[in-house]
């Protein structure tokens, strides 16, 4: 090996020490912004607001909604979170995810959602950014990479690619100045398909929660650049003490069979 070889080597392996190295100072950042050690804390979240689906663009359902999230122990590579969406003014129907499980409940009974929901909720948290800063940050294998910075909606953002150890990448954009998340793009496969799908999710509205623990109280997804789904939160607030109860289908509950 020639001594100009090595050099390259050597600088193509510090330029990369020094991604990564900017990349998790990026994130380090963001963490903070969020609230620090008090969000990384944070047990539990209740969010109500208003929920509107959309397709083609189209405005397609809307409801009074209120979204009902713990956090478990984090387990790398596994879910490590409940939720419960529930809807209408009595909550008159919910959707349950589970680190296991994902049911529809209604007034009929609960019914098992089809799998390729419940993997991509799965999917889609672990490769959500406010999750992965309140529950993978210590995960073997992360790595952080900067991407340099950009104009993003006349905003000056820091761009960083996310990849886990099951190489399940997200591309994050952060506000230079307030250092949050206000932007996150990544990509996966239609299981029947194989179509190749972009997943896009924009964060806004920053507001305290308590105790310096700062959430966006709007957020939209897209898909294949159309909306898809935006909540506007009027109230977000943490650490209610919510129980297993919350998340857990009674004994009485009648199981309904998947529809195809």
């Amino acid at each position: 090996m020639t001594r100009r070889t090595m050099l390259i080597l050597c600088a193509g392996a510090a330029s990369g020490q020094t991604r990564q190295e900017k990349g998790r100072k990026v994130v380090d950042e963001a963490l903070e912004a969020l609230g620090g050690e008090r969000y990384r804390s944070m047990q539990d979240r209740v969010e109500a607001g208003r929920a509107y689906s959309f397709y083609r663009e189209r405005l397609s359902g809307l409801s009074l909604a209120k979204i009902y999230t713990r956090y478990l122990t984090p387990t790398p590579g596994m879910l490590s979170v409940r939720e419960r969406q529930a809807f209408g003014k009595d909550e008159y129907s919910a959707v349950l995810f589970t680190e296991r499980d994902a049911w529809e409940v209604t007034f009929r009974g609960a019914r098992p959602l089809p799998d390729p929901m419940r993997d991509r909720y799965r999917d889609s948290t672990l490769r959500n950014i406010l999750y992965i800063l309140h529950q993978r940050l210590g995960e073997p294998g992360l790595i952080f990479e900067s991407k340099g910075t950009e104009v993003l909606d006349n905003q000056p953002v820091e761009i960083v690619d996310i990849t886990d150890s099951d190489n399940r990448p997200v591309t994050v954009y952060f506000h230079k100045s307030t250092k949050v998340p206000v932007r996150q793009v990544f990509f996966r496969r239609d299981p029947l398909t194989k179509d190749r799908i972009e997943e896009v999710t924009l964060f806004s509205k920053y507001r305290d929660v308590g105790g310096g623990v700062q959430w966006p109280f709007n957020i939209m997804r897209q898909r294949n650049g159309e909306k898809i789904y935006e909540i506007f939160s009027e109230s977000v607030t943490i650490n209610q003490g919510l129980t297993d109860a919350l998340f857990t289908l009674p004994s009485t509950t009648k199981i309904l069979k998947t529809q195809n």
